[in-house]
């Protein structure tokens, strides 16, 4: 009797575990996390956290898919490398963006030019990537022998190099990031070497600690490059360059970005605002530049094509020595229809919320800040649209997403007046 009692309470456990089986099964996994090394493709689901304990490689020929609202944390003692030498998607929203992050604990004033982990390096296999909606914060970390980047070849290919948080190297090559945060980094943010590309309405700040760019081309780029904020680079917001003499031609259309205070943070020939050099072919409209070092500065001894093309740029500084660095010279390049002053205070762009007195060595961003101009600008409508951009028709991807460079605006800058 007793043993028919035990057989019939294991028939009862059973039948519960398997009710429960098939219960999961309608049950919402949306958001499965996870932990992650070595080769990695398919689907981060949807609002999952995925803990990366050290160098994770996406092999040639697959993709992953990053949902939106996924956190990526970066272990702060591996410091990981994501190298992709298949594809990556990362699609967050506006309300759920994408993180490539640390833990919290090591967000503090001493690590807020990151180094904790090493960044996204996207190899030549690499077809497509896009960044859309994706925070990619507390990167930059120096390589050693043992780093998988070096390993591979891929960046610089040697040890002793701080990392830049997005490298892709590509030259045939698609690349969009848009609608994304590039902050507390060490370097470099954007370092890239090809590619069709989109830059757009992104914002990047605090990063840069003896050198760095917001935005790195090199040859092979042809890209569009449209309403972002820079503020406080070390160095330039843009360098555009046509180093590596490979095919094609670096070409960069650059339009409506506002650069507020960058290069004072690296006083050198270098440190400025955009940079061009080496042949590389650069377009350039309706840029604001508020307290930056230089505005449009070429290197004399390696100057851009002379197919390329500036005009409708606005010049604006707090006090007399921004002002006369702005001034053309041999290497200071000045455009058609460019508003340039001699006197220190005019050409005031009237941003919403901004400071203009902020020290332009001053690294730390404050969120509440707000660079659209008021109604009463008078960089409003002094902007050109009479350019053709690369990307007008688009960039399609092979999950079949369409991708379009924005279309230029009358007023000068990354923001018009608020909705």
């Amino acid at each position: 009797m007793k043993s028919n009692q035990i057989f019939k309470l294991l028939i009862l456990v059973v039948l519960a575990l398997a009710g429960c089986k098939k219960a999961n099964i309608d049950v919402d996994t949306t958001a499965v996390d996870g932990s992650a090394i070595g080769e990695v493709s398919g689907v981060w689901a949807k609002g999952s956290t995925q803990v990366i304990k050290g160098d994770i490689v996406i092999p040639e020929g697959k993709t992953l898919t990053i949902e939106e609202g996924v956190t990526v944390l970066m272990d702060t003692v591996a410091k990981p490398e994501i190298i992709i030498k298949g594809n990556l998607y990362a699609l967050g929203t506006a309300e759920n963006p994408i993180r490539f992050t640390v833990n919290e604990f090591y967000k503090t004033s001493s690590k807020k030019f990151g180094k904790l982990w090493g960044g996204i390096l996207a190899g030549q296999t690499c077809e497509e990537l896009v960044l859309d909606h994706v925070i990619l914060e507390y990167a930059g970390s120096t390589t050693s022998d043992a780093s998988t980047s070096v390993k591979m070849g891929l960046y610089k290919a040697r040890a002793g190099e701080n990392l830049p948080a997005l490298w892709f190297a590509n030259a045939n090559g698609k690349l969009v990031v848009q609608n994304s945060i590039f902050r507390n980094l060490q370097e470099d943010c954007t370092y890239i070497d090809g590619g069709k590309i989109i830059f757009a309405n992104n914002v990047f700040y605090t990063t840069g600690v003896t050198g760095g760019e917001a935005m790195n081309f090199k040859s092979g780029c042809l890209a569009d490059v449209a309403y972002n904020l820079v503020y406080s680079t070390n160095t330039n917001a843009l360098k555009l360059s046509n180093t590596g003499d490979k095919t094609p031609q670096a070409y960069i259309i650059a339009y409506n970005n506002t650069m507020v205070n960058t290069g004072w943070r690296r006083p050198t020939a270098k440190g400025g605002s955009i940079w061009l050099e080496s042949t590389v072919r650069a377009d350039l409209y309706n840029n604001l530049f508020a307290n930056t070092r230089f505005g449009v500065k070429r290197d004399p001894k390696k100057p851009e094509d002379s197919r390329s093309a500036y005009s409708n740029n606005w010049y604006y500084g707090f006090d007399q020595a921004t002002v006369n660095q702005f001034q053309p010279t041999g290497d200071i390049v000045g455009g058609k229809n460019d508003v340039i002053s001699n006197v220190a205070g005019a050409n005031d762009p009237k941003f919403v919320n901004y400071p203009l007195n902020t020290a332009v060595t001053n690294a730390d961003f404050n969120t509440a800040w707000d660079f659209h101009l008021q109604g009463n600008s008078p960089a409003l409508g002094k902007g050109t649209t009479n350019f053709i951009r690369h990307y007008q028709a688009g960039i399609t991807m092979k999950n079949g997403i369409t991708y379009s460079s924005p279309s230029p605006s009358t007023f000068v800058g990354a923001y018009g007046t608020k909705i």
